[in-house]
C-alpha cells in the first residue's frame, strides 16, 4: 500500500510519545499529574450549557447546517468583535464559523499557497501552523522567538530569496507556548511589513481574554461612534492595526475564554476575499457543526462576561502558585503576563534534550508537561507547563519534581 509524500513531514509527533510516556507511568501505577495539555478543566457557564440544551428539543436544528443557516451566530460574533475592539465587522462577509480555529489555521494555507511558497512561521509555535503548510506542499521559513527579544520575531532577518516567495506569515499573541505579547506597535509593524511583500498575514488569537497584566493600555485604536471594552481586559487584535483589513484574517476560539474546548466552536475574521477563499476550502471538507453548538456559542458572546473575568482570575491564581513554586525549589522562571501557561527554561543539565527530560519526568515522578522541542527548535532548552489544575495539585506536582532534581 503506497501513501501520499505529504505525509512524510507528519510522521514525527512527539506529543504521541508523551502519550506513551504518560501511559507506561499509569501502567507502572503512578498517579499522573498532567500538566501537559492546554485543555481548560473550567466548566462552560451555565447559561451556555442551557442554550444547547434547549436546542436539543427543537427537532429543527437537528438536520445539516449550511453558511446560511449561521446568521445568526455569525451576527453575535461581529457584534461581540466590534464591542470589544472597537472595529466593524460585517458579518455576510468577513466572519465563518469554524470547528475551532485549527480547523482555520490548518485550512487556510490551501486557500493561498501554491506548491513551493513559503509560509512564515514563529519558532516554536502552535504544531497545527505547519501541519496546515505541509498539506498545502508549502515550505516553511522559521521565525525564530527568543527571550532577549520578549518572544517576537525579527522581520529584518528574513532573507530576501525567501521573501520572494512568501505567501503568508503566522503570528500568534499572547503566544503558545512561550507566553509572549505583543503591542498594537509590533502588529503595525507587522502589517506594514506584510503589505509591502504582498504577503497575507494570519493571527491565531485563542488567548485574545487570558490577560494578566497590560503593558499597551490606552491604545485601543476603535471606529467612531462604536463604544469599546477598556484595554486592560484584552490583548490587542491584528484590525487595531490593519483597520482596513487589507491584508489580514484573525481566528478566534471559544475553546479558552469560555472554556468550551470540547464543543470545538471558532470562528474567522478577516478580509473578504481571504474569508471567501476560506468557505470554498470549507465547503468540500465539512458542513458546520450541530446548530445547537452555535447557539450556545451566541449565548457565551452576547450574554454575561463574568465567567470569563473568573476563568482569568482562576489562571492567574494558579499562575502565581506555580511560579513561586518552582522559583522555591530554585527553578528561576519568569512570571508570564498571559495565557494559560508556564514557560520555564531547563535546568543547565537538561538544557539540550527537553523530551528526554519530558519522558525522565513522567516516568519518575508522574508529572506530565510538554517539552519545547514539540514546538520546534527554538524551543528546545524548555518546558512548557499548562495550568490546568487547582494551586494546591500545582504545589505537590512540584514537591514531585524537587525529588527528581
Amino acid at each position: 500500500m503506497q501513501f501520499a509524500t505529504r505525509l512524510k513531514p507528519l510522521e514525527s509527533n512527539v506529543f504521541a510519545d508523551m502519550d506513551s510516556a504518560k501511559a507506561k507511568a499509569l501502567a507502572n501505577g503512578k498517579q499522573v499529574i498532567d500538566l501537559s495539555l492546554g485543555s481548560s478543566d473550567l466548566p462552560a457557564a451555565p447559561h451556555v450549557v442551557d442554550a444547547i440544551a434547549q436546542s436539543l428539543k427543537d427537532s429543527s436544528t437537528h438536520g445539516y447546517l449550511l453558511f446560511h443557516g449561521t446568521a445568526a451566530f455569525r451576527r453575535a460574533a461581529a457584534q461581540w468583535y466590534e464591542k470589544k475592539f472597537g472595529i466593524f465587522v460585517d458579518p455576510e462577509t468577513e466572519v465563518l464559523p469554524l470547528i475551532g480555529s485549527q480547523e482555520g489555521t490548518a485550512h487556510l494555507p490551501l486557500a493561498v499557497l501554491n506548491p513551493g511558497d513559503y509560509a512564515l512561521l514563529q519558532d516554536p509555535g502552535y504544531p497545527s501552523h505547519a501541519g496546515g503548510v505541509y498539506l498545502a506542499a508549502g515550505q516553511i521559513h522559521p521565525m525564530p522567538l527568543k527571550a532577549e527579544m520578549d518572544f517576537l520575531p525579527v522581520f529584518a532577518d528574513i532573507p530576501s530569496s525567501v521573501l520572494a516567495q512568501a505567501r503568508m506569515m503566522v503570528l500568534s499573541y499572547p503566544h503558545n507556548p512561550t507566553t509572549g505579547v505583543a503591542t498594537l506597535a509590533f502588529f503595525q509593524e507587522a502589517v506594514k511589513f506584510c503589505q509591502h511583500h504582498g504577503i497575507v498575514l494570519v493571527h491565531d488569537f485563542p488567548y485574545a481574554d487570558l490577560v494578566f497584566e497590560d503593558d499597551d493600555k490606552g491604545k485601543i485604536v476603535g471606529e467612531p461612534g462604536i463604544d469599546i471594552i477598556p484595554a486592560s481586559s484584552f490583548a490587542p487584535s491584528i484590525f487595531q492595526a490593519d483597520t482596513d483589513k487589507s491584508t489580514s484574517i484573525e481566528f478566534f476560539t471559544l475553546s479558552k475564554s469560555y472554556n468550551m474546548g470540547g464543543f470545538r466552536i471558532g470562528y474567522a475574521i478577516g478580509n473578504a476575499k481571504l474569508i471567501k477563499a476560506l468557505r470554498q476550502v470549507k465547503a468540500v471538507v465539512d458542513f458546520n457543526q450541530y446548530r445547537g453548538i452555535l447557539n450556545g456559542a451566541s449565548a457565551a458572546l452576547t450574554g454575561p462576561q463574568d465567567c470569563v473575568k473568573a476563568a482569568v482570575g482562576t489562571f492567574c491564581d494558579r499562575r502565581n502558585a506555580l511560579v513561586a513554586a518552582l522559583n522555591g525549589i530554585g527553578w528561576d522562571v519568569p512570571t508570564p503576563k498571559a495565557t494559560m501557561y508556564v514557560w520555564a527554561q531547563l535546568p543547565e543539565a537538561w538544557k539540550q534534550n527537553s523530551i528526554d527530560f519530558c519522558i525522565e519526568l513522567v516516568e519518575k515522578t508522574g508529572v506530565a508537561v510538554s517539552p519545547g522541542a514539540g514546538f520546534g527548535k527554538s524551543g528546545e532548552g524548555y518546558v512548557r507547563f499548562a495550568l490546568v489544575r487547582e494551586p494546591a495539585v500545582l504545589r505537590t506536582a512540584v514537591e514531585r519534581i524537587a525529588k527528581l532534581f
